[in-house]
């Protein structure tokens, strides 16, 4: 038979549902339900083509009136007649070369089936308006939840609890037999591993193989709850959903402290604190009456928000990308909605508006934080607290010490000017030697080196030890910023490939708009304190001949760079010896001059720039550049004791006032390094006036549309308004919070057990566990998914309790053998006549192997660690971020504990299917990669653990 295009046969293309109501039959399709079995088929196989969007051969299938309507030329089935339905032909593949759909998956014959049947009952379509299509209320999500009765089994013997009363009869009904109970090896450690993440030890399960009593199973259930790893385990689960990560996220990417959230996760689940309490605490925590330290911890989830750090970056767009991003998170992670889809427009597919999409943006619109900035709580302890006072009493004495000691010096000077008289001196003369002492009191030399050729280089590599970023700009200087430390070093590599041989190197410190009184330094008055430079040149040191700079502030001469010493430094602090017009928040530069013409061969030099000494004296911006001329004639420094070679003797209250200066110094360094020592975390906080919202006109955040306050979607039970704030004109988050774990509220008990069900089962009882929309799956076991919503509710929201009912099920303990009765039936193991066998995720590979090496650290909580990786993780990212290998211990803590940078994240775990956590996971992906099995192999983390084994 010829094929047929379809602009030939339009008719053959009016597939599917026209004449949905001709004169009818009056029997019903047994068992067919046309929102629960058909229309899943039409979405799945027919409305891309025949949808909102396109409707080929005129025939559009999403709505009820225009699937009555017809397509170009008229009826492709005839209700009570499947047979003679040109649609069945069509799906069956009669007439092979015009099978439907063209293109992509074809119907299976279980949905052939189902549409047979339910066209030869009359092929009804449930009544509605066109309104109503558009709301879709009636779609069984939305739907309360009603407890339904246990449903009846044949072999009575086989349910252990209320779960396998559901699992047993859908089994009965298709004639199906469970599987048998597993061996109890298999089961203790199937029950360490989804409720722990790690193995039994040999004991352990020796020790339940032995026990003959009648509930050793229920005992070593209660015993694994009970384990504080519990919470580590099903907190990593959370973490997913809170889009967890140390650092800010974008190109800049730098590291952020938000471990105290994470540890707030662990010990809440430990706790079994229950999920509405959970909710309402990490969503609104920081509006509840009196909030406790721990209740504004557990708002840092909505601030694992990435932060753009880029230039020029816009802080309004990006403060509301972080409240778009909160509102995809919320309503996936508790509604199991698309609600991100009605940003830019009113749904396709569920009923929710774009009107509706911004008043729930709404809650989330008025809090304190920006793009950058935003409220934060130090986990301060009371002895780390009463440490700081004690530090800064002893900082504000020593102060006081140093500016009676100036005063008194001062009062002297004066007294000793008025008791000597001297001579006048000629004008001319006294000017003179003004000059003269100027220029013997201070190092400034104002020089250009007209006459040098000065290259820049751009470093291939620029880090800090101490953990800031550092970031190459157009001009090739680098800016500093990020997380500063008290004191650092700056590790450039400079490329010196065409360059024959270097004469000397010039250091550029540089003014900018962000830093400190615009630098060039990060000390508040702009300076900085360099204490010294290094050069080397494959891997040796360079010797420096000599040493200039166009500026020093008085005893901080460019030589205390290169002396060796860490106590002193160079700095450019002006003094009352300074000349005219010399200012320190301007750019200056240091040359340093080698003892011979370095021949690079093309290979890179190596500069570290330390700052040692004075705390916070840090340099923010600064370029590198070389010279192949010379060698130059640097001005002489006569006058410096450090380039004569001659110690100088100062004056005795010189040596006394800069012991009292390195007194205060040292306090201040003690004092600084307590603050940084005690953890933060971002946290949400309200503005005291709510901030106005608006829609957005095509999710533009520049195109303001009508205003709008805070408000749920209307196809869910209404927003109920707490008035207990005095002065409160709107709902706000901590009424959202209450909304989602209202009783009435009859998604989140659905969505947060099917998400608990899939963790220990194939997949969730609802397959696309992330849309519970009208484009989501049905439920293999609808009653089943309601009968746990509403005993989770029952239970008081006892996540534990949930837990344990599922693990001692007889469902949850069968066997994962394969059988060759499934085959057919029930490939996928949908209907769980057998348990699976599921691979564990990529942190648990690591702690499994820590576990059996004997290496595995058990210490929770505390800060991220950094355990061994491959060289070169940082090399394609914008920020080469330092990896210092943790020691002790730290080096084998468990993987949720490793250090996690968005741009570049921990190689082992994204090997093994981790995200980047730039936005909601709530369910992670599982891959075969042959990169897994040669990370087994070859990574130096799992080397050292096989050595350890």
């Amino acid at each position: 038979m010829a094929r047929h295009t379809p602009s030939q046969h339009p008719w053959r293309l009016v597939a599917l549902v026209a004449g949905l109501l001709l004169a009818a039959s009056s029997v019903s399709a047994e068992d067919v339900d046309f929102r629960r079995d058909i229309q899943p088929i039409l979405t799945e196989h027919c409305t891309s083509c025949h949808g909102g969007d396109k409707q080929r051969g005129g025939l559009r299938l999403d709505l009820k009136a225009a699937a009555l309507a017809g397509g170009d030329v008229g009826p492709s089935f005839i209700a009570g007649k499947a047979d003679e339905s040109e649609i069945i032909k069509r799906v069956r593949g009669d007439e092979p070369d015009e099978i439907m759909p063209p293109k992509g998956k074809p119907l299976s014959k279980e949905q052939i089936a189902t549409l047979t049947k339910w066209i030869n009952g009359g092929a009804h379509w449930p009544e509605d308006t066109v309104k109503q299509e558009r709301r879709r209320s009636d779609h069984w999500s939305f739907q309360p939840v009603v407890r339904p009765a246990l449903p009846k089994v044949k072999d009575a013997t086989w349910p252990r609890n209320a779960i396998d009363h559901f699992i047993l009869a859908r089994l009965e009904k298709e004639g199906i037999a469970p599987s048998p109970r597993a061996d109890r090896h298999t089961l203790i450690r199937r029950v360490h591993l989804d409720l722990l993440g790690l193995p039994p030890t040999p004991d352990e399960a020796d020790a339940f193989v032995k026990d003959d009593s009648k509930d050793a199973y229920e005992k070593m259930v209660d015993r694994v709850l009970a384990s504080p790893h519990y919470g580590e385990r099903w907190g990593r689960h959370w973490l997913d959903q809170a889009r967890y990560a140390d650092s800010n996220g974008y190109s800049v990417d730098s590291a952020r402290s938000m471990w105290p959230y994470r540890d707030w996760v662990i010990a809440a689940i430990n706790s079994d604190m229950p999920f509405d309490q959970f909710t309402i605490e990490q969503l609104a925590g920081d509006l509840l009456p009196n909030a406790t330290q721990d209740q504004l911890i557990a708002t840092a989830f909505h601030r694992n928000t990435m932060i753009n750090q880029e230039g020029g970056v816009k802080d309004d767009q990006f403060r509301i990308e972080a409240s778009y991003d909160r509102v995809a998170t919320t309503s996936q992670v508790w509604l199991g909605l698309t609600l991100a889809c009605a940003q830019c427009h009113t749904h396709k597919f569920d009923p929710i508006t774009q009107k509706e999409y911004f008043e729930f943006f709404a809650f989330f619109n008025s809090t304190e934080d920006s793009n950058n900035t935003g409220p934060t709580v130090s986990l301060m302890t009371p002895e780390a607290e009463a440490k700081i006072e004690a530090l800064q009493a002893q900082v504000t004495a020593a102060e006081k010490k140093l500016r009676d000691y100036d005063q008194e010096q001062a009062k002297q000077k004066q007294q000793e000017q008025q008791q000597k008289a001297q001579p006048k001196e000629p004008a001319t003369k006294g000017k003179a030697n003004a000059n003269a002492n100027a220029s013997a009191k201070t190092e400034t030399r104002d020089i250009e080196l007209k006459n040098i050729t000065w290259k820049p280089l751009r470093p291939t590599l620029a880090r800090s030890t101490g953990g800031a970023t550092l970031t190459t700009q157009p001009d090739q200087s680098i800016l500093v910023a990020g997380n500063l430390p008290a004191n650092d070093v700056y590790e450039i590599t400079l490329p010196t490939t065409g360059a024959r041989r270097i004469t000397a190197l010039r250091l550029d410190v540089l003014t900018h708009e962000s830093l400190p009184n615009r630098g060039p330094g990060l000390a508040g008055n702009g300076n900085f304190v360099m204490t010294g430079i290094e050069v080397t040149l494959a891997d040796k040191p360079l010797a420096i001949a000599a040493a200039y700079a166009s500026h020093a502030q008085p005893d901080y001469s460019i030589q205390n760079a290169i002396d060796g010493n860490k106590e002193t430094g160079w700095a450019i602090n002006t003094g009352q010896s300074t000349p005219a017009g010399v200012r320190m928040n301007d750019t200056h530069h240091a040359v340093l001059q080698f003892n011979d013409a370095i021949i690079p061969a093309g290979k890179p030099l190596k500069i570290a720039l330390k700052f040692e000494r004075n705390p916070n004296y840090l340099l923010g911006r600064f370029k590198i550049s070389v010279t192949e001329e010379g060698p130059i004639a640097l001005p002489a420094l006569a006058t410096s004791p450090a380039a004569s070679g001659a110690p100088a003797a100062p004056a005795p209250a010189i040596n006394e006032r800069a012991k009292i200066v390195k007194e205060v110094d040292d306090l201040k360094k003690q004092l600084n390094d307590a603050r940084r020592s005690q953890p933060t975390v971002m946290v949400m906080r309200e503005l005291k006036t709510p901030r106005p919202s608006h829609i957005h006109v095509r999710g533009d955040f520049l195109r303001l549309g009508p205003p709008v306050t805070p408000n749920v979607p209307e196809v869910l039970p209404p927003l109920e308004m707490q008035q207990a704030t005095a002065g409160k004109t709107q709902a706000t988050r901590l009424d959202l919070a209450r909304w989602l774990v209202s009783p009435r509220n009859p998604l989140t008990p659905r969505v947060t057990m099917n998400r608990l069900w899939m963790r220990y089962f194939p997949k969730g009882l609802v397959e696309t566990e992330e849309d519970f929309g009208t484009q989501g799956a049905l439920p293999t076991h609808p009653e089943l998914l309601d009968w746990l919503a509403s005993e989770f509710i029952a239970r008081k929201w006892s996540m534990k309790a949930m837990h344990r009912l599922i693990v001692t099920s007889a469902t949850y303990q069968q066997a994962s053998h394969t059988r060759s009765d499934l085959a057919d039936v029930d490939p996928y193991n949908r209907l769980l006549a057998r348990q699976s066998r599921l691979r564990v995720e990529a942190e648990i590979i690591r702690d499994m192997s820590l576990a059996a090496s004997g290496l595995l650290s058990t210490k929770i909580g505390g800060p991220s660690v950094r355990p061994p990786q491959p060289p070169g993780v940082y090399d394609f990212t914008q920020n080469q971020h330092g990896w210092t290998v943790s020691k002790g211990e730290d080096r084998y803590r468990r993987g949720m504990y490793t250090f996690f940078f968005r741009s570049a994240p921990y190689p082992m775990l994204t090997t093994f299917d981790v995200t980047s956590m730039t936005q909601t996971c709530t369910a992670r992906l599982r891959s075969n990669t042959p990169l897994q099995s040669l990370t087994l192999a070859n990574d130096e983390a799992m080397f050292e653990m096989a050595q350890g084994l």
